[in-house]
């Protein structure tokens, strides 16, 4: 087998087994919110910690692969979400899985910050579109058979059971990874890590989505909040003067294409990562449906993203990203206007026709995004693309979820999770999807406005 195709494969299962775990959570939230007695609120941290994590260290991990070489931080990542999704499967206490789920995101951010990186770098220019298809597929295959699997898992034999399986396959990759993945010469073997610029950036990043998150707990979130955007501020102003930065600013300042196709990304996913964990509360609390009816529902949408994504990447090959990107946004943002009145009458097939409309969009969207970014660098700078890219990505999900929690906070969501709580979800979910909706339509202004790559 060739060796590029071996490459895709590790980064396929890779990029399958991370969502897999993630969207099958998702559908066994509230058979954990039960066990514990969690409210709404602090279940949604199961989820948000994972990807604050996974945000904070993605810029530092990138970096760090770019001095010590791609592999090395690829497998070491592997394995570091392997061993935390196995303790996920044995704790005790909400707490415990909430900090658990951080240790996986700060592995998981090993992998997303070189493995686009490593099979972009194994793929001409030609045919790289197409290869980065699959791998979206992947994930998408990954999201299709979390909440089918989960579903069935979470009701015949326990929640516990999803990070089990996942640690076994987890454990697969790993050694694949290491059994056949080349060692690569780092791209900036020799260049100082910059400690003080990576203290600033996730400190300042914590400090703001935290604080948001709460800003209806009181002054010190607030506080929380504004110091996170100093440090921010700060962050930027001294990468600008750095001669081996941790993000290269004028990546952002000089490269239209470059700037415009991440910041789309982060909104795009700012506006559509939470519809998961909202879809399962409306059909589990709301609707009364049990995790195997909703596993199926939810199925709809990661399954039309699955089908079309290999497609957008091929198509983005001949046809200019920034219009078949700019498309399926707009398709992604008629999804969530939708998806915003729905109500305890709404019927399971509207909701899914809704939610497939949201999964088509994001397909037609993120393969051409993806193939913008990287298309819009050289080949040396693909970790930093790649790390950007997952940036923005993790950034914009820990926006979404960070919506999610404030929204719910709002509407009285610290409350232990059960039949009284319907009220809350509903109006909740109402108030984040006029929120996403708005946010999607400025996503597709940046999405025109990107340029032309070819």
């Amino acid at each position: 087998m060739a060796y590029e195709k071996i490459v895709l494969l590790i980064v396929i299962a890779t990029s399958f087994v991370t969502p897999f775990m993630g969207s099958a959570l998702n559908i066994a939230i509230p058979a954990i919110g039960r066990e514990f007695s969690s409210s709404a609120t602090l279940l949604s941290w199961v989820a948000t910690s994972y990807i604050l994590a996974t945000a904070t260290c993605l810029l530092p991990a990138g970096r760090f692969a770019d001095i010590n070489g791609r592999r090395a931080v690829y497998t070491a990542g592997i394995l570091l979400f392997t061993i935390a999704t196995l303790l996920c499967g044995i704790v005790e206490s909400v707490a415990w899985l909430i900090f658990m789920r951080a240790i996986q995101g700060i592995g998981a951010s090993f992998i997303f910050s070189t493995g686009m990186a490593i099979l972009a770098a194994a793929y001409p220019p030609e045919s790289r579109g197409k290869a980065l298809g699959y791998s979206t597929a992947s994930t998408y295959i990954g999201l299709s058979a979390g909440p089918v699997l989960g579903g069935v898992i979470s009701f015949h034999f326990g929640w516990r059971i999803i990070f089990f399986l996942s640690a076994i396959l987890g454990f697969l990759v790993f050694f694949m990874a290491c059994r056949f993945l080349r060692k690569e010469t780092a791209a900036a073997a020799g260049e100082r890590f910059d400690t003080v610029g990576c203290l600033l950036y996730m400190s300042g990043l914590v400090a703001t989505l935290y604080g948001f998150a709460f800003l209806m707990d009181g002054m010190a979130p607030r506080v929380l909040l504004v110091a996170g955007a100093i440090l921010l501020t700060g962050f930027v102003r001294y990468e600008i003067r750095k001669d081996h930065p941790l993000l290269e600013i004028h990546l952002f300042t000089e490269n239209v294409t470059f700037a415009f196709s991440n910041l789309a990304a982060m909104i795009n996913y700012s506006a559509t990562f939470a519809i998961g964990f909202l879809a399962s509360l409306h059909l589990q609390v709301v609707m009364g449906l049990d995790a195997r009816v909703a596993g199926w529902v939810m199925l709809s949408q990661p399954l039309i993203m699955a089908l079309f994504s290999p497609f957008a990447g091929r198509l983005s090959d001949r046809v200019e990203a920034r219009i078949v990107s700019s498309i399926g946004m707009a398709l992604t943002t008629l999804g969530l206007l939708m998806f915003a009145f729905v109500t305890r009458q709404t019927t399971l097939p509207v909701i899914m026709a809704e939610m497939a409309l949201i999964g088509l969009g994001f397909a037609f969207f993120s393969s051409p995004n993806n193939n913008a970014i990287m298309g819009s660098v050289g080949k040396e700078k693909y970790g930093v693309a790649s790390s950007s890219l997952a940036t923005m990505r993790m950034s914009g999900q820990a926006v979404s979820m960070s919506i999610v929690a404030l929204i719910m906070a709002m509407y009285g969501g610290q409350e232990a999770m059960g039949a009284q709580s319907v009220d809350m979800v509903l109006a909740s979910t109402r108030s984040a999807l006029v929120i996403f909706t708005v946010l999607s339509v400025a996503g597709i202004f940046f999405s025109l406005k990107r340029g032309r790559v070819r």
